[in-house]
């Protein structure tokens, strides 16, 4: 891995756009409700010893980020960035459910709006020092960010407000510990 990549991660300035780990082997029910978990997909153990390890990789690897992280109203999502982070420094954002929406035949308006809020939240720099890290879910193929396996995290440089974001790299769970 490229050593010139974990230094930058270390000044900041990057957004970790970060699938959630594992999930249980289903689908969410029609009548889901974000305060129920039982009406969701939620972390497999595998999942949960994914997002401790996710944690413990980035604080390993002396990579500085912003408190709190930002994660769907998902059970999975939430759990997997408390393990990760801590109960105390998680957000959950509503809008990433949108983008776990983009799987379903939404017209084609609701997804382009979707699509330009997702670009104005990726162009926004982390606080000076810092990155920021978003726990969610994949995209369908072609789409956003693309489809990501079990935490896998799109490493993002943000231009600023107006003026776009570059996707840096895509790294694995695994791709992470051989970063050193």
């Amino acid at each position: 891995m490229d050593k010139s990549l974990l230094n930058s991660l270390r000044k900041g300035g990057f957004i970790l756009y970060t699938k959630h780990g594992e999930a249980t082997v289903g689908s969410d029910l029609p009548y889901l409700n974000f305060q129920d978990c039982l009406t969701q997909r939620n972390l497999s153990e595998m999942g949960r010893r994914q997002a401790i390890y996710y944690g413990e990789m980035l604080q390993y690897l002396q990579i500085p980020i912003e408190s709190p992280v930002s994660a769907s109203p998902f059970c999975r999502a939430i759990e997997t960035a408390q393990l990760a982070f801590g109960s105390g420094n998680v957000r959950v954002n509503p809008f990433w459910f949108e983008v776990y929406r983009l799987s379903d035949n939404l017209p084609n308006r609701d997804r382009q709006s979707i699509l330009n809020n997702l670009t104005s939240i990726l162009e926004t720099i982390p606080e000076e020092g810092k990155n920021k890290v978003i726990i969610a879910h994949s995209f369908p193929a072609g789409v956003g960010l693309g489809q990501l396996s079990d935490m896998e995290a799109v490493i993002i440089k943000p231009r600023g407000a107006g003026n776009g974001y570059e996707v840096v790299s895509q790294l694995s769970l695994a791709d992470l510990s051989t970063l050193e």
